[in-house]
């Protein structure tokens, strides 16, 4: 049994190659790049693959996108139709995403970049803020990420609501479903915590618009994908004080091009892609059983919708 590995960095691909060639004896694993024989690759494990080399291997039996998304898979305008994708989420991926969340919420609700700053000009300015309690946190996207997120912000005792396009009942969390509720769940949200899937319906959608339904001076966390964000928007909005701090994860580029102006915006904090970030122990080991499973049944559970893309 072949399977081909891709990601963008060379040094990354051979990383993941050799950890999954521990995980599976008596399988073949390789760099996509150095596959002699299309005909024999039965699976392919990538992330960002490039449009076409999917299309160059006809006997695939299923793609694992290395990550809970699979919309930098179906961006492959050649991707081969009907062949399954299987994603990779796990407890460890989940962890990571509640740590991250609760993180960057806590310091929007303690204005730790304000006290950062007042330390920097040596300041001994103490900040005053509502307890979590009167804090409302609104979460959007309510799958396995948001979920955890939604709960675990739940326990700290914030205000928490939770929008999704089907409906979900989670407890701790007001939730709300589908178009007709969005301005509901928008309205008077302070934080407002982003870890929806990628699709036509959700591109771009934190915009003007939304950021204007929030409450004034609420603050952004996009942990999703960086194509959610319309990034003039959001300069916009912080320039008016409507949107007060922004944390971003994701972005339209990656790594970000050293001349955004993200970087340097005394309002936003910049991580790069590590919200969730999915290492080769944990991922390989998510990803082996899968292809295991999937090679015996013919199916496994973190088979994704490409449909629905997620």
């Amino acid at each position: 049994m072949t399977v081909a590995v891709y990601l963008p960095l060379a040094d990354k691909t051979q990383w993941w190659v050799d950890m999954l060639q521990d995980l599976l004896p008596g399988w073949t694993v390789q760099p996509l790049d150095e596959v002699t024989d299309p005909e024999a690759v039965s699976y392919a494990v990538v992330w960002r693959p490039r449009t076409g080399d999917l299309a160059k291997l006809p006997n695939l039996k299923a793609i694992v996108s290395i990550g809970a998304g699979i919309d930098h898979v179906l961006a492959d305008e050649a991707l081969p139709q009907g062949v399954p994708i299987i994603r990779t989420v796990g407890t460890d991926l989940t962890q990571r995403m509640r740590e991250y969340v609760a993180l960057q919420v806590l310091r929007h609700h303690r204005d730790m970049p304000r006290q950062l700053q007042a330390q920097a000009e040596k300041d001994w300015h103490a900040i005053v803020v509502p307890v979590a309690p009167n804090r409302t946190v609104g979460v959007m996207g309510l799958g396995n990420l948001g979920t955890a997120a939604a709960q675990t912000l739940a326990g700290l005792g914030f205000t928490t609501r939770g929008w999704s396009k089907s409906p979900k009942s989670i407890g701790g969390v007001e939730t709300f479903t589908g178009p007709e509720q969005f301005d509901d769940f928008l309205s008077g949200c302070e934080i407002l915590v982003n870890l929806l899937p990628l699709t036509d319906q959700t591109r771009g959608l934190m915009n003007a618009e939304l950021f204007g339904k929030l409450a004034k001076g609420a603050c952004v966390i996009n942990c999703a994908r960086g194509p959610h964000l319309v990034d003039e928007d959001l300069l916009s909005a912080l320039d008016s004080g409507q949107i007060k701090q922004a944390t971003l994860d994701v972005f339209h580029q990656e790594p970000l091009p050293t001349d955004n102006p993200f970087w340097d915006h005394p309002a936003i904090t910049v991580t790069p892609h590590v919200a969730s970030q999915i290492d080769a122990a944990t991922g390989g080991r998510i990803i082996a059983a899968n292809l295991k499973t999937y090679e015996e049944t013919g199916t496994c559970a973190d088979l994704a919708d490409a449909g629905r893309g997620y």
